[in-house]
């Protein structure tokens, strides 16, 4: 019998700026020659179901004066480069980082920890996030690292799959989750109505998790990964002169519903959908969790631990969905299925099956 893989803890932090209705404000000046798009974008952005994002820098005191930040870095007309968006990734992903780790290993033996996963898909360099992380909470040198980059918003199901694996082969092994993104380093100086709106959606957060053969917290039963035909440019994601440039397409909705639709059978692995208590479904927008409340015909609170991390911290990547697992975990009963997934480049679906072990204390 393969050993079983447990989430057993996860730790959350976001930064201290709460960004959400400036950057609506400096986005509406970006389309002050239209009054007619800039009232469009006003109503949309409003409809997101987010009221609160948080950002690594700190926004200028008015939206009007023409810079996004305090220190002027993102100024209309001035926008930085690649080069000086990674010198801030590197600047402040790690004090966030550092946040969610400290408080996941708190209390716990810190040298007992043998694996590190870490996912990103907003900053890069060398040396990486993995040593820094070691050398600011005190692990061991000699800890085995993974670097999960560039898979975007599905790269914490993934680091699962990649943890369970190593538990199965490691029964003793103890592995660090980290899944930090920093998404509002790419803001964009654009008029495109489309881009503005996407970017209404990204806020910067990490999440630090522990997984182990300790039976306690949720039980990682199985994985399964669905492509949808036809839809790789509806999401991309590129690197730029001018930093990461994301494509959502509009067509996102639908095209997760119509695969969702489809491969439900598998997902769940032939599970009817009214036995699954929990549903950790990626928040990407408001429109991504209707599409597959309605492609899974899933009640209306189904959703609702989604629906609230969107409300308060918008999309943050890759470690959005365990904001979701985060808060299933704080309020588990014993013997709950779930399902968990997220959506990503592709355009992929990652997706996992768990059942809680024990009830929250």
């Amino acid at each position: 019998m393969p050993v079983k893989a447990y989430l057993n803890r996860v730790a959350t932090a976001v930064p201290d700026n709460d960004v959400h209705r400036f950057f609506i404000d400096f986005a509406g000046t970006l389309l002050a020659q239209d009054p007619r798009r800039r009232a469009i974008f006003n109503r949309m952005a409003d409809k997101g179901g987010i009221e609160h994002r948080f950002s690594c820098f700190v926004p200028a005191a008015d939206a009007e004066v023409g810079s996004a930040d305090a220190e002027g870095v993102f100024t209309r007309g001035a926008f930085p480069g690649t080069a000086k968006r990674m010198d801030m990734f590197a600047a402040t992903a790690p004090i966030l980082a550092e946040r969610a780790v400290s408080e996941v290993l708190l209390g716990q033996d810190k040298s007992a920890i043998t694996h590190l996963i870490v996912t990103t898909c907003t900053g890069f360099s060398a040396p990486g996030m993995d040593l820094e992380i070691i050398a600011r909470c005190g692990l061991s040198s000699g800890i085995e690292r993974t670097i999960i980059g560039f898979m975007g918003c599905y790269a914490a199901i993934n680091a699962l799959k990649q943890a369970r694996h190593i538990i199965r082969s490691e029964p003793a092994a103890r592995v660090l989750v980290v899944n930090i993104e920093l998404c509002t380093l790419h803001l964009k100086e654009t008029t495109d109505l489309e881009k503005l709106l996407s970017f209404c959606l990204w806020g910067d957060g990490c999440a630090a998790s522990i997984v182990s053969a300790e039976p306690s917290g949720m039980a990682l039963d199985s994985f399964h990964a669905i492509v949808a035909p036809d839809s790789r440019d509806l999401m991309t994601w590129s690197v730029r002169d001018d930093g990461f440039d994301m494509v959502l397409s509009g067509q996102v909705p639908s095209a997760i519903h119509d695969v969702l639709g489809a491969k439900a059978r598998e997902i769940l692995r032939d599970q009817p959908v009214a036995e699954i208590d929990l549903w950790a479904v990626h928040p990407g927008g408001r429109s991504v969790l209707d599409a597959v409340e309605r492609a899974l015909s899933l009640p209306e609170e189904a959703l609702a631990p989604s629906r609230e991390v969107l409300r308060a911290n918008g999309n943050m990547s890759s470690a959005t969905v365990m904001f979701v697992l985060s808060a299933m975990l704080a309020d588990r009963q014993a013997d709950q299925r779930g399902c968990a997934m997220a959506f990503g480049p592709g355009l992929t679906a990652e997706t996992m099956l768990f059942h809680t072990a024990d009830a929250a204390h």
